[in-house]
């Protein structure tokens, strides 16, 4: 297995009524957190109403977000593109990505409430439509071409960047798939990287990952684009504690108002969850396979489970959500990377597998070394004891 890269998609998840301004600094310091912790990636989302998801613009959280961190690469999940001018799209990720030395990445989307897309006048079908082809310009932008265009909602003329990106060639692009082909049509067609959210978040989502992949390899094959599961990533959900017992109870914190805002307020039938009592939404997350609330175990059983199913990926990323208080929040994602990552990275021989063969070896020959060291005591002190005879 290659080494396989962990990290969250957050959107973030806070429960209407909240300060909103400590709830966004609250998110600043877990992407602190987890830079700490050598988690990889951290993608932002883009969301304007419903009072929940609060971040209006992931590339300013970014900015924030890049000056509190120094490796984890940050990406927006997702840039609704649909609602904006590419040109200015295109700009400000090539601004980011001086800003941070490299570290930013792009993901793109239609955008997925549509309380937000109402308010510009647009329906759903308009957002992937226009996904599709502000995703066009985006990307000859970025590749240096000059774009003439005129879409439903811009007019662009003689357009170009007048910066190139810091990265060489280009930063990461990836674009949002949830149940339908739109996105990973649109990844292989630009042989760019795919975010499968959806796909883990529901029972059929879940069988569609190998679907997914492979409508990617059949649009960059038809495309003459190359593509790599290097750059494909799920989301996925967990929470994780020293004991199942212990996740259980953490959870009761705040596990019933997440699903009660895709139960009842986001319009987002993907993403449909069920579950009457918060007992109900803990069996809803683990016995539909779509995530894990247990221990480093269970974390580890969800992440192989999701590998054989989708025949290989590049990124796990975690869905984050305030399921938990903070304090339990902040070790999950310790325990996550203390006992899960070493697992599924190292290269051929993992972490997990180098350290714990070394453990077996030395335990196999603890009798015949302990044998052995008590043997040179007993030769080093009859040998001190014939020197001080000797010169005695």
């Amino acid at each position: 297995m290659s080494r396989l890269r962990f990290g969250i998609f957050l959107a973030p998840f806070h429960p209407a009524g909240e300060n909103p301004t400590t709830a966004i600094q609250r998110d600043l310091e877990l992407v602190a957190h987890l830079d700490r912790l050598d988690y990889d990636e951290a993608w932002i989302g883009e969301h304007h109403s419903a009072g929940s998801e609060i971040i209006a613009s992931p590339e300013i959280f970014i900015a924030a977000a890049a000056e509190r961190t120094k490796r984890i690469k940050l990406g927006t999940g997702v840039t609704s593109i649909s609602y904006h001018n590419p040109l200015w799209v295109a700009e400000r990720m090539v601004m980011l990505d001086h800003l941070t030395r490299g570290r930013v990445m792009l993901g793109c989307g239609p955008g997925s409430l549509p309380t937000d897309s109402m308010m510009l006048g647009l329906n759903p079908t308009d957002t992937r439509e226009l996904l599709a082809e502000n995703l066009d310009i985006i990307m000859r932008l970025l590749h240096g071409e000059t774009v003439t265009a005129t879409t439903r909602t811009h007019t662009l003329v003689d357009a170009r960047l007048h910066l190139r990106p810091y990265s060489d060639p280009l930063f990461d692009v990836a674009v949002a798939a949830v149940a339908s082909p739109t996105g990973p049509r649109q990844a292989g067609t630009h042989g760019i990287g795919l975010l499968s959210i959806g796909a883990t978040l529901s029972p059929d989502g879940f069988d569609a990952l190998a679907h997914h992949w492979s409508v990617v390899e059949e649009r960059a094959e038809a495309n003459g684009q190359t593509v790599s599961r290097a750059d494909w990533r799920l989301v996925g959900l967990m929470h994780i504690a020293e004991t199942r017992e212990q996740a259980y109870a953490d959870v009761q914190f705040g596990i019933e108002s997440w699903f009660r805002y895709f139960q009842k307020t986001a319009a987002f039938p993907q993403m449909a969850v069920e579950g009457g009592d918060v007992k109900e939404m803990i069996d809803f997350i683990n016995d539909a396979g779509i995530g894990a609330i247990g221990t480093v175990e269970d974390a580890r059983k969800q992440v192989q489970k999701l590998w054989d199913q989708s025949g290989g990926f590049g990124a796990m990323l975690l869905l984050a959500h305030e399921w938990a208080n903070p304090e339990a929040t902040r070790r999950s994602y310790e325990l996550i990377a203390q006992h899960v990552f070493p697992h599924f990275q190292g290269g051929q021989t993992t972490h997990a597998e180098a350290t714990l063969g070394a453990k077996d070896r030395a335990s196999g020959k603890r009798e015949d070394y302990a044998a052995q060291q008590m043997q040179a005591v007993a030769t080093m002190t009859e040998r001190y004891a014939a020197e001080v005879a000797a010169k005695g």
